[in-house]
């Protein structure tokens, strides 16, 4: 039949295939065949249908455990932890010094105005940079290979052990993270210590590293890993591992609705609150080895030794503690926010939630089927 003969009919590309987005955005092609008045003596060689999406249509969703969620989960590490330790600079400035020159700094609110009296308003962002740069690099390999060795650990486990040590696997995927993100933050966190506590040693970190190496050599900038290796390991798997079980608890025993129910936005209010709480129990485990590095990295030539003889052992674990758990706190709260937004921005699933259920033993599946 020629098409020429009805020119009346409609056109085989239906007008709304390429109409405004608001406009249906997918169609089976087969419904369209068959709707088409032309085509009535044609008949469907499959019962199969496939679906013609629309140019605006978006792309597909990033593959879980592909390279590309692992790629995005960096990115998302790198916001979270970068700009949040560089908007609490004023609090770690304070602490830092009332780790190393408590009779001056004696409590927070003198340290606040020691500073502001002493170097002005500025004064509260000195070492801003190596901040901003170090901790975007400690959180692109802490959250990145988190997701990677947790992934990997729970595939030796298998299923059911997976399941069944859930959280050996979260402290074991923590851990082994941040072994590797502490490296790449050693460098920069010694700089930034030695700014913050000594005045005029430097204005940052394009100044303050020369003189760093200069002064105690490239090993120098390494001088402290042991100790940061023992705050932040522990800071990481208390991070990590308590984090997933509080949000585990939250969505069991405090939301009614199931995760993938709930909003995007309450969602995220569940990752800060697990976050802020998860932050707590971090400040605690950490401080001393916290207390460690800015007395290591603010003496030169110094040893864990003299500042164990010095601090003492009750002002190794409470010296600056208050304040830490605030900053930490809000901290951790706030990075796993970031975190998931950003995972949610690029369509990922937040981090947590309901435990997977255990992969029956080979015998109950067995007699299951009997």
């Amino acid at each position: 039949m020629a098409l020429s003969d009805k020119p009346s009919r409609q056109s085989l590309i239906p007008s709304f295939l390429y109409s405004s987005p608001s406009s249906t955005r997918t169609l089976p092609l087969m419904k369209m065949l068959q709707s088409s008045p032309t085509l009535d003596s044609v008949s469907s060689p499959s019962p199969k249908t496939f679906v013609i999406p629309s140019p605006t249509e978006p792309s597909k969703k990033i593959e879980m455990y592909s390279p590309a969620f692992y790629t995005a989960c960096t990115f998302g590490g790198i916001l979270s932890c970068g700009l949040t330790h560089m908007a609490v600079t004023p609090l770690d400035l304070v602490k830092c010094n009332m780790q190393i020159d408590p009779a001056k700094y004696k409590s927070i609110s003198s340290g606040f105005g020691v500073l502001l009296k002493e170097q002005g308003v500025r004064g509260f962002f000195r070492g801003w940079v190596p901040t901003l740069l170090g901790y975007s690099a400690q959180g692109a390999c802490k959250f990145g290979f988190y997701e990677f060795f947790k992934k990997y650990y729970s595939d030796i486990a298998g299923p059911e052990y997976a399941a069944k040590y859930k959280t050996l696997i979260y402290l074991a995927g923590s851990a082994s993270a941040e072994v590797i993100a502490d490296i790449a933050l050693c460098p920069f966190e010694a700089v930034k210590v030695r700014v913050q506590t000594q005045p005029g040693f430097a204005r940052g970190l394009a100044d303050g590293l020369p003189k760093f190496v200069r002064s105690e050599g490239t090993l120098g900038l390494y001088k402290g890993i042991v100790p940061l290796w023992g705050r932040q390991i522990p800071y990481t798997m208390m991070k990590f591992a308590s984090f997933e079980t509080i949000v585990e608890m939250l969505y069991k025993y405090a939301i009614p609705t199931p995760k993938d129910q709930c909003s995007k936005s309450l969602q995220l209010g569940v990752s800060f609150a697990g976050g802020y709480v998860a932050g707590v129990f971090c400040a605690i485990v950490s401080h001393p080895a916290d207390n460690l590095v800015s007395f290591l990295n603010n003496a030169k030539g110094a040893t864990v030794g003299d500042a164990v003889k010095k601090l003492g052992l009750w002002g190794l674990f409470t010296r600056g503690l208050p304040l830490r758990i605030v900053m930490i706190g809000t901290l951790t709260g706030a990075q796993w926010g970031i975190y998931d937004a950003f995972k949610v921005f690029v369509g990922l699933p937040t981090t947590g939630g309901p435990a997977p259920a255990a992969a029956p033993a080979p015998a109950a599946a067995e007699l299951a089927k009997a």
